[in-house]
């Protein structure tokens, strides 16, 4: 696991080149097919070094989900131990280790019209809302976290509980009989901000503008989660003439740096019994 840009896929390949390894996505964004240079997924050089799962394996228009992963992932896992080789989990999507690791929350389906109610207020809207109506679960949550913020409400008002609540009703394990070996990748603030800078520059001249427009013409649903992807909706406004493409560009870079921090503090407070690796460590934990 690790930050976005902290070398997490490169170091994935180390271990394989040392055994017998399937490298396993477990990244929200890059399920996604039509987002491989946008969300930094490895190459067709990088994955043809060794065998890699769940990378690009869904459309744009089928949601992401941890449900959806853990379905996916099993056989995935299953195969590897039926073929002695090791699986190896890559990626900073956090809820999907946890939900791996510990159980999968037992959350009932809001109904449509429900969702669709919620998912059309704004953000200051969502906030208030929760804050009157389960203050106890608006605690959890920053004023601008908007896709949270809708979660939990819609929750909320369909059960009658706070999502805390239902995450607390989690599902056995798929593998309890499974030892994880956690790891997460980390650098000095400063070093991995240049570097995401750096890596954005670099998709901008490698085709990211295009799936971007590639993303667009699909027409999807507004919030349909890919839409949200770091750098999408800053290019989307580019090409929209909303925002130049300076200003797409530096916007995305901070929001991407912003959502970094965020998931170091995660990992700090989350992933406790992870080994801190840099990512020039030799990665003796999987070996």
């Amino acid at each position: 696991m690790g930050p976005t840009g902290t070398g997490k896929s490169a170091m994935a390949l180390r271990v394989a080149q040392r055994r017998p390894t399937v490298i396993i996505n477990a990244d929200a964004m890059q399920m996604v097919a039509e987002l491989r240079v946008l969300t930094a997924r490895p190459t067709a050089a990088e994955e043809a070094q060794a065998p890699h799962e769940l990378y690009g394996v869904l459309p744009a228009a089928e949601p992401t989900s941890v449900a959806r992963w853990l379905g996916l992932v099993q056989p995935v896992i299953e195969r590897a131990w039926a073929e002695g080789k090791y699986p190896l989990l890559v990626g900073g999507t956090g809820m999907y280790i946890n939900a791996l690791r510990h159980g999968l929350a037992d959350i009932p389906v809001v109904p449509e019209e429900m969702r669709a109610t919620v998912r059309s207020m704004d953000n200051a809207a969502l906030y208030a809302a929760l804050l009157a109506e389960a203050p106890e679960s608006a605690a959890h949550y920053k004023p601008g976290d908007t896709q949270r913020l809708a979660r939990a409400l819609e929750v909320w008002r369909a059960t009658g509980q706070t999502l805390q609540h239902w995450q607390a009703q989690r599902t056995a394990p798929l593998f309890p009989q499974a030892t994880f070996h956690m790891a997460y990748l980390s650098m000095p603030r400063t070093a991995l901000y240049a570097r995401l800078d750096t890596r954005f520059d670099l998709m901008m001249q490698h085709g990211a503008l295009d799936e971007v427009r590639t993303l667009m013409a699909l027409n999807l649903p507004a919030d349909t989660p890919v839409l949200r992807a770091h750098g999408a909706p800053e290019l989307a406004a580019y090409l929209q003439a909303t925002m130049t493409r300076e200003d797409a560009v530096a916007k995305a870079q901070q929001n991407t740096r912003n959502y970094a921090k965020r998931q170091m503090t995660w990992l700090r407070h989350q992933a406790s019994d992870a080994q801190v690796l840099s990512p020039t460590d030799h990665p003796i934990i999987f070996l």
